[in-house]
């Protein structure tokens, strides 16, 4: 008898996959088992019942508009309990002597309402990126997908004069992963404009999303490359040609170099990129920097520095007093 039982369920299957007249990979079969199905169908038409195929055909035909559905990646789980409450209550009509004629598309339309609720998938945003956040579930085919955008983005180019600052800020426009973020930065140099990664080597001293030069000479004219990485996974390379030129704006440039080598010798590619240190106004000019915290940072600091003039002023006039 278990032989019989097991072939008369590949049977069943195979029956099933040729009197499909949508693509196999449907929603409904992207979360629902066979053994579900046919187990619904069993307890709708009987397990021996010539109504058992006709019940695969209308359970098929019902889901039919949801073959090409495409959700946002983030709702599987969500639209997945919907489906497992959906066979929940097709086995309770099918225990009540519903009809599956009429208990099949009413289920299939609480679906397709479930899925017009969910989030949206979030569109690609051009040029470039891996991004994470647009990843989208097609039932046609049960798979994940994310934009189809290369991981290398346009060069940029960024002009500056011999002995200015040159900034970079590896900034891309779509939404990164709140942790886990990191930063590297090459450069090649001798003048290419190129994306070519045989011919970078790494920066080591800059780490952030801004990097900046100063003072910009000749031989920086090249292009820099930072690399965003998730959890160590690339998420996008952006790319900067800096061309420096004309002269120096005036004589203390090379004053300024040589008080440099003087207070930190170091060689010169190793101190050609470094770390951006910004001042209290140029904090202040970031956007969003006046943030809630922030401001009540900045109060504290304030009250901190008036709390210490008045006791200073106090500790002076009782010295002084004291002393008359």
């Amino acid at each position: 008898m278990a032989p019989l039982a097991l072939a008369r369920v590949v049977l069943s299957a195979l029956l099933g996959l040729v009197v499909l007249r949508v693509p196999i990979w449907a929603c409904l079969l992207c979360f629902t088992t066979f053994a579900e199905r046919l187990r619904i169908c069993q307890m709708f038409a009987g397990v021996d019942s010539p109504e058992l195929q006709k019940c695969e055909e209308v359970f098929t035909a019902a889901f039919q508009g949801l073959s090409d559905i495409e959700i946002n990646y983030d709702e599987r789980s969500h639209l997945h309990d919907s489906f497992t409450q959906m066979t929940h209550s097709l086995q309770e009509l099918a225990a009540a002597r519903g009809s599956f004629k009429v208990a099949f598309p009413v289920a299939a339309e609480k679906i397709r309402k479930v899925i017009v609720q969910l989030k949206e998938v979030q569109a690609c945003i051009p040029p470039c990126g891996l991004q994470e956040v647009s990843r989208r579930f097609r039932c046609r085919g049960c798979y994940s997908t994310v934009c189809d955008l290369p991981l290398d983005c346009p060069v940029q180019d960024v002009t500056v004069t011999r002995g200015d600052q040159a900034m970079f800020s590896c900034v891309v426009n779509f939404q990164l992963p709140e942790k886990e973020i990191t930063y590297s930065w090459k450069f090649a140099g001798g003048g290419l404009r190129t994306q070519d990664l045989s011919y970078f080597r790494e920066v080591p001293q800059a780490h952030g999303y801004l990097a900046r030069i100063r003072p910009a000479r000749p031989n920086h004219r090249g292009t820099f490359s930072c690399v965003i990485k998730h959890d160590q996974r690339p998420l996008a390379r952006l790319y900067f040609f800096l061309n420096v030129t004309g002269p120096p704006p005036r004589r203390e440039t090379e004053l300024q170099l040589k008080f440099r080598e003087v207070l930190r010798w170091a060689p010169r590619d190793a101190e050609m990129i470094e770390p951006w240190r910004p001042s209290l106004g140029e904090l202040l000019a970031r956007p969003k920097a006046l943030t809630l915290s922030n401001l009540f940072l900045l109060a504290a600091v304030a009250a901190l520095a008036s709390a210490s003039a008045t006791l200073l002023v106090w500790m002076f006039f009782r010295w002084y007093f004291s002393g008359n």
